[in-house]
């Protein structure tokens, strides 16, 4: 009975907290669908979240108002060629630091494992330096390039790496099967988890950028989706539907894709525990 007890006592915990989590995101949807005058006079009470007034006006302004599509392709872009060039160099990066043995390994490893824990924003001005003597300021490199390396990435694919049984690999090696091929035809087809957890990590983190684009891109052309969202701050007047509308369209997809491969997503995340 008491473990009963505890039980209910846990799920009601989590649907609180859950409920809290998820109301700030379900007013923002339901804005989106009111007209202006309606969105803070409903905020007292229940139709806060209640889609009444049901209108797509707020879209309609808000697409017309900035070229949105264009800063969704933008993102889309960028993201998805760091997310895919990542996915290649770390996991390589990572089979390396887990089965082959090189001199520098353990130094290389303790390097990364360091690098980790320095906040980006440390590094942001020596790195607009050099961008800016490669002349790569207003262009996809500078947005890419950066990027496509990340410690946490090579880290946790290194993690999960460990665990793939060496006799696998030795036994591709007596058949006669190169380091690369092995990585590619053993170790990529059992590692589905931890790409997409580290894909989806890479997805979320960039797609959400906003003080390195607006440092590297002068102009409209490369701007993404976060500093299209920033215009409906900045140019007058504001309305708060159209910037509802916008955070929705953008931030829903990112919900859904989580939502379709959390199954992988805790898979990989599982797998990669700190091990020696």
């Amino acid at each position: 009975m008491a473990d009963r007890k505890s039980t209910v006592f846990l799920y009601a915990a989590n649907l609180v907290v859950s409920l809290l989590f998820i109301t700030p995101l379900l007013w923002m949807i339901v804005s989106s669908f009111k007209p202006e005058n309606r969105i803070f006079a409903d905020l007292s009470s229940i139709n806060a979240i209640l889609p009444t007034n049901f209108t797509l006006e707020n879209y309609v302004k808000a697409f017309h108002r900035i070229p949105m599509m264009k800063y969704v392709f933008n993102s889309l872009f960028y993201v998805t060629v760091i997310c895919i060039s990542g996915l290649g160099v770390n996991s390589i990066c990572g089979y390396a630091l887990a089965k082959l043995q090189f001199k520098g390994r353990e130094f290389i490893l303790t390097a990364i494992i360091a690098l980790m824990i320095v906040p980006f924003e440390s590094i942001i001005m020596p790195l607009y330096f050099v961008v800016n003597s490669l002349h790569w300021v207003n262009t996809w490199y500078a947005l890419i390039v950066p990027f496509v390396a990340n410690c946490f990435s090579i880290f946790m694919f290194r993690q999960f790496f460990m665990d793939i049984p060496n006799e696998l690999l030795e036994s591709a090696a007596i058949d006669g099967s190169s380091p690369i091929r092995t990585f590619v035809s053993v170790v990529v087809p059992l590692s589905g988890p931890v790409f997409t957890t580290v894909f989806i990590l890479d997805f979320i983190n960039h797609w959400g950028d906003f003080m390195w684009p607006i440092l590297v891109t002068t102009g409209e052309s490369l701007r993404n989706v976060q500093l299209g969202i920033q215009t409906f701050f900045t140019l007058p007047p504001v309305y708060y539907g159209q910037i509802m509308a916008t955070l929705t369209f953008t931030t829903v997809p990112i919900v859904l894709l989580f939502l379709f491969l959390q199954k992988y997503y805790v898979q990989g995340i599982t797998s990669t525990g700190i091990k020696g």
